[in-house]
């Protein structure tokens, strides 16, 4: 037996070493910058308020739940307009069937601005059980709900199963860039090249969950199943830093970056690029079916 010991230590020593290693594989550098340290966490009645769907939310110790059956879903909005910001929730899904259904963080002008509307959108597309839930960003600018919708969709898997825990969501709005952060990892910059192909009006942030059987879920080929009822997201730890629409013209946005000036350290970039180069599901740039014409920052 003495003589097999020295063989063996070596394979000890990888059964120790494999878990980590598929673990640390599966997680994202540290982006060593975290925007959403910096802004304070609020109770859900501090910043927003029910929209509709009134029977199917609850409010307890400052988080929301919200939930969709056969009946109804429902949404909130925050008690003000924003013309910037660090604007994010920790939410957590579903578990099981929710083909059919989106759970959404984002932020819109439709109610000012209906069928020429801004928006910019986090929305959990979702699934049947055999596979992940899609992260879809989107930017809309001047015309979804007009029959002229030009969406710019980005779509990720996540590196993590967001029905187990609750994770950080949050849209990054400043008057030169969009970034859409996971957990303060950044996974998407949407910069301003135009003025007509970047939102610059004030919106305000809501949250929703909602039947889109007819698209939601690969196309809408799985639609809601109610047998599975009640469908749930829950939010909380809401953060609010930015510029209220109505606040000071001196108000400045926080910055994505420890720099202070926009964009992403270098850290930061390596970081988003290991999200898109393992996660990134679908590219609206990338699409050949799409018409480029109307997308000139591709």
């Amino acid at each position: 037996m003495a003589s097999l010991l020295p063989c063996n230590i070596p394979v000890l020593i990888l059964l120790m070493i494999i878990p980590f290693m598929i673990t640390a594989a599966q997680n994202p550098p540290s982006p060593g910058y975290y925007p959403g340290s910096r802004i304070s966490t609020i109770g859900f009645d501090q910043g927003y308020r029910n929209l509709w769907g009134a029977q199917h939310q609850r409010v307890e110790q400052g988080s929301v739940t919200l939930w969709l059956d056969r009946s109804s879903g429902s949404g909130y909005k925050s008690l003000h307009p924003y013309q910037s910001g660090y604007l994010g929730a920790d939410v957590k899904l579903q578990p099981g069937y929710t083909a059919g259904v989106i759970t959404s963080f984002y932020l819109s002008n439709n109610e000012a601005h209906p069928g020429d509307h801004d928006e910019i959108d986090i929305e959990f597309l979702g699934t049947t059980p055999d596979k992940p839930y899609t992260l879809q960003t989107n930017v809309y600018i001047r015309g979804s709900g007009d029959r002229n919708i030009i969406g710019r969709e980005m779509k990720f898997h996540l590196w993590f199963d967001p029905t187990q825990d609750f994770h950080n969501y949050a849209i990054l709005w400043t008057p030169s860039e969009i970034i859409f952060l996971v957990d303060d990892v950044p996974i998407r910059r949407y910069p301003r090249k135009s003025d007509a192909t970047f939102p610059l009006r004030p919106m305000w942030v809501y949250g929703s969950i909602w039947d889109a059987s007819s698209w939601a879920t690969e196309d809408g080929k799985y639609r809601a199943d109610y047998n599975y009822q009640p469908f749930i997201g829950r939010y909380r730890n809401f953060k609010i830093g930015g510029c209220a629409a109505e606040g000071p013209a001196s108000c400045r946005p926080p910055s994505a970056s420890p720099s202070g000036s926009g964009g992403l350290s270098q850290q930061q970039q390596s970081g988003m690029e290991w999200v898109q180069r393992n996660y990134l599901v679908y590219d609206y740039c990338r699409d050949w079916k799409r018409d480029h014409t109307q997308t000139p920052e591709c």
